[in-house]
Parts: C-alpha cells; sequence; structure tokens
C-alpha cells in the first residue's frame, strides 16, 4: 500500500490556494471532510489594511447588501456593533455579512486583498458576526 506524503492541513490548504469554495476535500472513496470546524468561517478585515482601501469596502458592501434587503445601520452610532468606534471595526463587520450573504466564497472575502477568513468566531458582546446568513 502507498504511503500518503500529504497531510490533511496540507490538503487543506493546497484546496484553499486553488479557490474551491466552502473547504471542502472530497475523498476517492466518497468521503467529504471539511477543512474547517463545523465550516464555519467568519470574513474580517486584515489588520495591514489601510483606511482608504477598508473605507472602499465598507462603502461597496453595504451598497451590496442593500440590493439583498440588509442593512449597515448595526455599524452606525446606536448600531449594535458600532463600537469599537473603528474603521477596522466597522470594515470587518460589513466585509462578513457580505461573504455570508453572497455564498462564503473564498474571492467574496477579499475587497482588494484587504480581508482574510478565519475559523475564529469574531463576535464581541452583542455584537454578533453570523456564520450564515
Amino acid at each position: 500500500m502507498a504511503k500518503s506524503i500529504l497531510s490533511l492541513p496540507i490538503l487543506c490548504l493546497l484546496l484553499l490556494l486553488s479557490f474551491n469554495s466552502g473547504g471542502l476535500l472530497k475523498l476517492a472513496n466518497g468521503q467529504t471532510i471539511s477543512c474547517f470546524k463545523q465550516g464555519k468561517t467568519w470574513c474580517v478585515a486584515k489588520p495591514s489594511s489601510n483606511d482608504t482601501a477598508l473605507v472602499s469596502s465598507i462603502n461597496f458592501a453595504c451598497s451590496q447588501l442593500g440590493t439583498l434587503g440588509f442593512s449597515c445601520n448595526l455599524i452606525q452610532e446606536n448600531g449594535i456593533c458600532y463600537y469599537p468606534n473603528t474603521i477596522i471595526n466597522h470594515a470587518s463587520v460589513v466585509m462578513n455579512n457580505y461573504y455570508q450573504a453572497f455564498g462564503r466564497h473564498i474571492w467574496d472575502c477579499d475587497f482588494g486583498a484587504s480581508a482574510l477568513i478565519t475559523v475564529s468566531d469574531p463576535s464581541y458582546g452583542s455584537c454578533l458576526y453570523p456564520s450564515v446568513l
């Protein structure tokens, strides 16, 4: 019997780099393995992103979410995700809502390379980041 030279984490990394959606591996025997715990992923702003790119991402995501009937009121003053009142926080909230609403594909969490996918829930206090919309 041939020995496997790739581990599951390396296969998952290769899968993610191939721009496959969902982070699922389909094995030859038909079994499907998720690269993410329970398949939950979130999209957040990269800490290294500049404010100009993040503001542009907020505007884009909010305009697109509006076409689906979603509102960005949660990042406006008195919204449940307003605090901390930072551009990176507000961008993370709306980037994730866009990512969830448009299918959770890798390309739905790019925003000009200013976002990244995480398997750690970024929710805090009463500001809950959905893992599925």
